[in-house]
Order: C-alpha cells, then structure tokens, then sequence
C-alpha cells in the first residue's frame, strides 16, 4: 500500500470526522423546575452526567455580596473550582461556612480577598456573615460534567452538549436535608430536549432569608449538617 494512497485515506477520515463531530455535540436541553405544585422554582440546580468519557474541566467562579446579600443566592460550581468572594458593598463582611462540604472563613475586609477558595468536594455549602446574620448564600459543588441554575422562572437552559443518554439530577437549597435528588434519565438528540422536572421540597428550610432574623444561617446550616451528623 503506497504512502500517497494512506495519505489520502487519512485525509478522507479526517474530513469525515470534520463533518460528523458538530453533530455530536449539537444536543441541548431546555427545563423547566417546579415544585410539587407546579410553581417555577428559581435557584434550582439541574447536573447532568454521561455520556462515558466527555468530562469538564472545572473553572473559576464568583460569589459577591451585594446590599448585604450574596449574589447570586445559589451558586453551581464543579469539583475543582476555585471561587472568588469580592465584597462590593461599602462595609465590611466576614463570610464564613461550618458545612462539612467546605469549612472556611473570609475574616471581616472589603474588596476582594487575594486568594479564591477552592472546592474540592461535591455537596452544599452553606454561607454566612457573621456580621449581618441574615445573610445566607449556597455554593453547590458538583462531580457532574454539565450543570446550571435555574432563572426567576425555573428555566434552565444547556447547549453545545454532546448527543447522548445522561443521568439527571436535582438541587434546591429547600431540598429535603439538602441532598440531590434523581430525576431519570433524558436522551438528547440533535434537535432541542424540553422538558419538566419536578422537586421534592422541605418547606421550613430558609432560601431568601428576609431582613433581620438572626436564625437564618443557623437553620440553613442545620438543615445542611443534619445528614452528615447521622
């Protein structure tokens, strides 16, 4: 077999692989998340895992505080990810989590801490401050490969993904002792998946938690450490 003839072989198997593989990563999926009631649910996480052998690399990411507030309030991140905490308020904040997930402490400043905060383990992450006790954010940390946080109108929306059979999983801060719940399995082909999930929720759990009440992190926190402490 001559050399010209491989080549030309290894150039039509290239130019092949050129024309299928936009398709393989043409799938997307649009979601809605709900509660039992059928309400839109904002601040839900949808992950994504499958299929075998398309991974992610984990990115950096953001958690700010803003009008003594975390912003945004639930925040998705993979296993691996370094967050930063830039304070845009015009007073201090000391940001903490006691979560088994991730322990840490921002202690009181302005600005933007130097070094991000790595997390390296799936799960919720529960934060405070412990100057303003109503503040109360999530950071949930993810294994899977593809994930994003549902709007004011619980839709989510994931594209570029690769065509396949993926495993669904769901998130809310008021998710019964805030863990993942399983929602199937979902096929997604070339042309856009719509589909509606539904979420099992706690309702005394706090997710917005209103000006003043000082009980808000702790019974957010208790409510994310009550699983691990069995």
């Amino acid at each position: 077999m001559s050399k010209r003839f491989l080549d030309l072989l290894r150039a039509g198997l290239l130019a092949m692989l050129c024309s299928i593989s936009p398709a393989l990563w043409a799938a997307s999926l649009q979601a809605e998340l709900v509660d039992a009631q059928g309400q839109p649910l904002a601040g839900a996480v949808l992950t994504l895992r499958g299929p075998l052998g398309a991974e992610a690399e984990p990115l950096s990411a953001l958690m700010d505080q803003q009008a003594k507030q975390f912003v945004p309030n639930v925040l998705a991140v993979r296993s691996g990810t370094r967050v930063a905490f830039p304070n845009s308020d015009n007073i201090r904040h000391h940001v903490y989590s006691f979560s088994p997930t991730k322990r840490f402490e921002l202690r009181l400043y302005q600005g933007t801490p130097s070094e991000p905060v790595l997390f390296d383990k799936p799960g919720a992450v529960v934060l405070g401050c412990n100057i303003h006790d109503w503040m109360v954010g999530y950071v949930y940390v993810t294994d899977d490969p593809w994930f994003a946080v549902s709007d004011a109108q619980g839709k989510v929306q994931l594209d570029s993904l690769p065509v396949g059979s993926y495993a669904v999983s769901l998130w809310h801060p008021q998710a019964p002792d805030m863990l993942p719940q399983a929602a199937g399995t979902q096929v997604l082909g070339e042309l856009q998946t719509q589909q509606r999930f539904t979420l099992a929720l706690q309702a005394s759990t706090v997710v917005a938690p209103p000006q003043g009440p000082a009980s808000a992190f702790g019974d957010a926190f208790k409510n994310a450490t009550r699983d691990a402490a069995r």
